[in-house]
């Protein structure tokens, strides 16, 4: 059976994952504006996680047929999660785990604070980057359009940010012990995103088409046009540099953990590393279409898929079921419930501490934002999308490191 509700919207429906979620009429309304174009291609898809954004909802998927939406991908290129099963088991970790925090505080640079600068740590920015061809990919991007800089490249890669970016380790129900990361592209890819929305939005200005928006974040590229491929050609670089950057600050954590517990362990074979914050040219309803999964996860039939609650809450490793009306894509979270400066509103350290007792993470005010009362209710939004993903382990955060 379906589980999913059908909006009307003047040209494609959208086919929305929300049973038993909350939904703000302003992401409503930023789907139907979406639906609302002349190249998406046959619907558009809603998450029960989705919330407003900028110009689209995020948790939406956004099939187009010919043109790009940059905003929809976002400024947090490539942003995303990477999962990895450790053979330790709850027992092994130390009684008391602020002294792990701190090793991987420090092994991993994250936030604005006194960790927040790149460390030449084991594993290197410099040796991660050299024969990966990133940055002369990067180089050509930057010849095109200088107003993109690459000064960054380095200084960033293997660091985390801030914002809803974070380290955990957890336990699944068997008490094994996973380590978990969250962050995207960094600052590199925020300059590229940025550019090519303002790119974007002069097209729109002086196309003769006489296309219409409803919301400028909505401008567009047409496939054709020189600045659609170098749009993806500055996409996919975005993309390959967060899955390396995430690839290299899961090496500093494991060093951390090796550090912090006495008993030698391996790693699984297998890592899931995925994406969702992105766009991929895909075969949909009998057509190759550009694909932008915007705070959406892959979930293609087998496909490994990271789904992380909040600070306080379960997360969850999910394997896809391949849902067609989906466009093969679950969920990249539980979805905010508010905005950061509602949460800082109503939200007290004291309720932060209750709603994280038990995880060894900040109790201060700087990450009220993200406390776990911020966010909807993870059960609700698995519930919705029982017919998009299977899950296979669940973990629960012991120890969370926030940006």
């Amino acid at each position: 059976m379906s589980g999913y509700q059908i909006m009307d919207s003047a040209n494609a429906p959208i086919f929305a994952w929300t049973k038993g979620v909350p939904i703000e009429s302003g992401a409503i309304t930023q789907a139907k504006n979406v639906a609302s174009l002349p190249f998406i291609h046959h619907h558009v898809a809603l998450m029960p996680d989705v919330h407003f954004g900028k110009g689209a909802t995020v948790g939406s998927v956004i099939p187009t047929k010919g043109a790009i939406i940059p905003a929809a991908v976002g400024v947090d290129i490539g942003c995303g999660m990477m999962a990895v099963e450790t053979t330790l088991v709850a027992s092994d970790l130390p009684d008391t785990l602020a002294p792990l925090r701190g090793k991987i505080e420090r092994s991993t640079p994250h936030g604005n604070g006194p960790y927040g600068d790149h460390k030449d740590a084991p594993g290197s920015a410099g040796t991660a980057l050299r024969g990966s061809g990133l940055a002369e990919r990067l180089d050509r991007i930057v010849e095109k359009h200088p107003g993109i800089r690459g000064d960054k490249i380095v200084a960033q890669m293997g660091t985390l940010g801030g914002g809803n970016h974070f380290i955990e380790v957890c336990l699944d129900e068997r008490d094994r012990v996973w380590l978990m990361l969250h962050s995207g592209s960094r600052g590199t890819g925020n300059m590229i995103g940025t550019y090519f929305i303002s790119r974007a939005r002069e097209e729109l200005a002086r196309r003769v088409l006489g296309y219409h928006v409803p919301d400028r974040d909505l401008a567009f590229f047409l496939e054709g046009e020189p600045l659609f491929d170098d749009y993806v050609e500055a996409v996919g670089w975005g993309q390959d540099y967060a899955r390396a950057n995430r690839e290299l600050m899961m090496l500093r954590v494991l060093g951390a953990l090796r550090e912090g517990v006495s008993r030698p362990f391996q790693t699984a074979k297998q890592a899931v590393n995925c994406h969702h914050n992105y766009v991929a040219k895909e075969h949909h309803f009998g057509e190759d279409v550009f694909v932008t999964r915007k705070g959406a996860v892959r979930a293609g039939d087998g496909e490994l898929g990271i789904i992380p609650g909040s600070m306080g809450a379960k997360s969850f490793i999910v394997r896809g079921r391949g849902n067609a009306d989906s466009f093969h894509t679950c969920s990249h979270g539980a979805g905010r419930k508010m905005s950061r400066s509602e949460a800082k509103r109503r939200f007290s350290i004291e309720d932060h501490k209750r709603a994280t007792e038990g995880v060894e993470c900040r109790k201060d005010e700087g990450v009220l934002d993200e406390t776990p009362g911020a966010y909807k209710d993870i059960d609700s939004v698995m519930a919705a999308q029982a017919d998009l993903v299977e899950v296979v382990h669940t973990l629960r955060q012991v120890l969370c490191v926030k940006g």
